[in-house]
């Protein structure tokens, strides 16, 4: 600035009283770094051998791609789930590097094999937790269909890929035939053969009382649903407030839910459902009195939550998690190897803890990838 804007008079020589600032932040175009290894060789002027010095371990073909470049391709593709020829496409444009599907696909088995303790690590973190979220969705895999198992909590998290649905796939998680704590579910039968607590999803629940008021106008379900979301109030607000429960709240609370049950078995006489005559087996009910009769029947799991405030209201910690999994298989595909979805879910499984603990996925991958993943306390 060399002269006035108002009267042009030169400001040459003119005292700076103050700067106004401006940034622009920008990175540097990307360049590739070679780094070459030589080995000597040499022969042995005694016997004639011709003898060969090792290259590093880590360094096994002629020409490779380094760490930092294949734990940006992991973290593409099993982070933000771009399918392998866009990833070989973004470094392509990016970078002028050319790398194949093949070239990914044998990164990620190799960070699989590495995270194989510390996927036995969470296991047993989850084993010794008061409480583990679990859920299951279906997936496909060689075009068959599979199911894909999740435990969790606000920590860990654990994935597997199974051709069950049941107790089968549970038992081979490993984790729930040892658990002792509270298994949050959504009350699905297997879940409930497990030694151990179990709480049920109460955010299943309303979404299922919403539909008996809207679609059958039944009163108690109305009432119901309110009630849950005031339970959910008052413990939120003694956890808010870190201070302990109120029995004779709590007692006053459960024996609201009593009445309601009541009312809703008023709503629901034996005329709703009636016996078939000369048929066999147990008569069909009403979406209404079956909902009816799992608050009847597992009361105990339904108020969990109530009774102990390290219990949630809710599964969404799993829903949470199983959710990245559905959204893997929308964007991607499903997966054509068996191989490559067990690697899928364990290299995921690492990246979902890591973020839990706020450490850096990109460098902990890195980490993986040279066998020394790092370490959840």
């Amino acid at each position: 600035m060399n002269f006035c804007e108002e009267c042009g008079h030169t400001l040459e020589h003119t005292e700076i009283e103050a700067y106004e600032r401006r940034q622009v932040f920008d990175i540097p175009p990307v360049n590739l770094i070679v780094t070459e290894h030589r080995n000597q060789i040499k022969t042995c002027s005694h016997c004639g051998r011709l003898n060969k010095a090792a290259f590093p371990e880590s360094v096994k073909y002629s020409v490779q791609y380094g760490p930092n470049i294949l734990a940006s391709a992991i973290y593409f593709k099993n982070h933000h789930f771009i399918p392998y020829e866009r990833i070989s496409g973004l470094f392509s444009d990016v970078m002028g590097i050319k790398i194949c599907s093949g070239t990914i696909i044998r990164a990620e088995r190799e960070c699989s094999r590495n995270l194989e303790e510390f996927e036995n690590m969470v296991r047993e973190k989850l084993i010794t937790s008061p409480v583990v979220h679990c859920d299951e969705t279906g997936m496909k895999i060689k075009g068959k269909r599979h199911w894909l198992h999740v435990a969790s909590n606000d920590k860990y998290t654990c994935y597997l890929a199974h051709p069950k649905r049941g107790s089968e796939a549970m038992d081979d998680m490993g984790i729930l035939p040892e658990f002792k704590g509270t298994a949050v579910h959504d009350g699905w039968k297997p879940y409930n053969g497990y030694d151990c607590d179990h709480a049920l999803c109460n955010a299943h629940l309303q979404r299922e009382l919403t539909g008996i008021e809207e679609n059958f106008k039944q009163q108690w379900a109305k009432e119901m649903n309110e009630l849950l979301t005031e339970m959910k109030k008052y413990t939120d607000n003694c956890k808010e407030q870190i201070k302990d429960l109120d029995f004779e709240q709590v007692k006053a609370l459960e024996e609201r839910f009593n009445a309601v049950v009541i009312k809703g078995i008023e709503e629901n006489p034996p005329s709703l459902n009636p016996q078939k005559k000369g048929t066999r087996g147990a008569s069909p009910k009403t979406k209404a009195r079956n909902l009816l009769e799992r608050f009847m029947e597992h009361k105990k799991e339904i108020l969990r939550f109530l009774t102990d405030l390290k219990v949630p209201f809710e599964n969404n910690q799993a829903e949470r998690d199983i959710r990245m999994m559905k959204l893997q298989q929308k964007i991607s595909g499903t997966f054509r190897t068996t191989q490559g979805a067990e690697a899928f879910c364990r290299i995921r499984a690492y990246i979902s803890t890591i973020r839990k603990n706020n450490l850096p996925v990109i460098e902990s991958i890195l980490a993986a990838l040279k066998g020394a993943p790092l370490t959840i306390l």
